[in-house]
């Protein structure tokens, strides 16, 4: 497997690969280029501007997975990565374009309805090959897509048209992610009044949705189980708070649209309370599911939804400890159950994957698990360094000592504290980029997984919210030691 040589260090390689995963997250967008024939369903598919493939890859279960459509999910990653690329670099420009033709894309998803669908298709079943037929979506199905209820398609082919096979419906997490992304892109003055115009209708819908639907069961991020998800849930209170406060922003003659939001996101707020379990120790992924599957009470899902709802203080943020024990439970768990972990060296985490039992190809590490790890320890080094947070984390001495911090500093001075803490949390997020280049090619490419035995790639090549991953953790990485040097930390760098 590759691994770094003597001569390079990880800021190098993390410089070199984000280049490479800039390009290939930008390459997943209006790739007009090129043409998936999916024969079994009598489809040509070409994808149209602003449109995000999961992956560039042409899979058809041969054994690479058919990832060719637009998730609401994925693109919503890869969009708020996107910010990145605009707000720095050399790919400003291009991501400014493939956002604003993201929002077009977005907004006529938004108009897609199942009655026109096949008042306008016809027939198209005698298109579709006989061994097909069982793969494809009843019409009664395709039916139930009117209004707002389009919101709930986990994904869309990229040429603007239905999905037309079967899959695991309603995913809500696609619309909350889509809503943070843009209101984070809506205050970075990168948009003209038309693309700002198209943003906001474009995040009212979301909103709306979301202030509607939220309490209706759905499928988790993995697609596999109909319930509450706290991931799902905590995006979406995320959403609505925020949205609370975009729209006093952003249309002040919208307060009771305003109220609306925070009341909802007041009632999830509440929910997302019942999904820890003293027993246990850790927040549990998901309730109200039906013959769940045994081992996914404890699931990265929990981490990842922390991530992308971005709380700054409190419950459901990377300071709540509750979170931060989730965590430690994960890291525990995946240290001794994948193989490619037992030997490790020091300098290295755990390769993360998803839950116990996972069995989705290699059920092996993610790529975004493993770089979701290292996000989280860079954001809580990041709000230590700006004085946040810090008398809890100096305070509990099971998370010091999993740091590296015998005794948790407390011969130290406050400051000298502080510092020996931050470095240490960069170190740990270090630790888990370590990982990550000692399984990524020299190509830089980034599939799904790699094999918790070998560590091999495996499941879909290119995969566009592995390249979003990587985007996010080397932007939290670098605000970090910003964040030092611009408070009384100057000087500190990680260990």
């Amino acid at each position: 497997m590759p691994t770094l040589s003597s001569n390079d260090s990880l800021s190098g390689w993390i410089a070199g690969q984000s280049e490479i995963a800039a390009s290939s997250l930008l390459a997943a967008i209006s790739a007009t280029h090129l043409t998936k024939e999916r024969r079994g369903f009598g489809q040509t598919i070409r994808p149209a501007r602003g449109s995000i493939l999961a992956s560039t890859s042409i899979g058809s279960w041969d054994p690479d997975p058919d990832y060719f459509f637009h998730w609401q999910r994925d693109s919503a990653v890869a969009v708020d990565a996107l910010r990145h690329l605009i707000c720095g670099g050399p790919h400003a420009e291009e991501a400014i374009v493939h956002c604003r033709n993201f929002i077009a894309f977005s907004d006529t998803l938004n108009q897609l309805d199942g009655s026109q669908f096949l008042n306008e298709a016809g027939d198209f079943r005698k298109n579709v090959e006989p061994f097909f037929l069982q793969y494809v979506r009843d019409d009664s199905d395709l039916l139930r897509i009117r209004g707002d209820r389009v919101l709930g398609e986990p994904r869309f082919n990229p040429d603007t048209t239905l999905d037309i096979s079967k899959w695991n419906r309603p995913q809500h997490d696609g619309p909350a992610l889509r809503a943070l992304a843009l209101m984070r892109h809506w205050g970075i003055g990168a948009f003209n009044a038309a693309d700002l115009g198209l943003m906001r209708k474009l995040i009212l819908a979301d909103l709306n949705f979301l202030a509607c639907h939220w309490r209706e069961p759905s499928y988790d991020i993995w697609e596999e189980e109909l319930g509450a998800h706290y991931c799902t849930l905590l995006l979406q209170f995320a959403a609505l708070a925020d949205g609370a406060l975009w729209v006093r922003r952003a249309d002040v003659d919208a307060l009771e649209t305003a109220q609306s939001f925070c009341v909802a996101a007041k009632d999830i707020a509440l929910s997302l309370d019942g999904f820890w379990s003293d027993i246990k120790g850790h927040y549990v992924s998901r309730c109200n599911v039906a013959n769940g599957a045994g081992g996914k009470d404890l699931d990265f899902a929990v981490i990842l939804g922390v991530l992308h709802a971005a709380r700054t203080a409190g419950a459901h943020s990377v300071l709540d400890f509750k979170v931060v024990a989730t965590l430690l439970r994960l890291e525990d768990f995946f240290a001794q159950a994948y193989p490619i972990n037992r030997m490790r060296p020091e300098n290295r985490g755990p390769a993360m994957g998803r839950y116990a039992g996972d069995s989705y190809f290699s059920g092996g590490a993610y790529y975004f698990s493993t770089l979701g790890a290292a996000e989280y320890y860079y954001a809580l080094a990041e709000a230590i360094a700006a004085g946040t947070g810090f008398p809890e984390i100096a305070k509990d001495e099971a998370f010091l000592l999993r740091l590296g911090l015998p005794g948790g500093g407390r011969a130290l001075s406050p400051e000298g504290e502080r510092r020996r803490i931050f470095a240490a949390l960069m170190k740990r997020g270090d630790q888990y980029m370590a990982t990550v280049a000692a399984f990524t090619p020299a190509s830089g490419e980034l599939s799904e997984q790699f094999d918790q035995k070998t560590g091999a790639q495996t499941s879909a090549k290119t995969l566009t919210w592995s390249y979003a991953a990587f985007i996010t953790a080397a932007a939290r990485r670098k605000a970090a030691l910003q964040c030092a040097a611009s408070h009384p930390l100057q000087g500190v760098s990680p260990a």
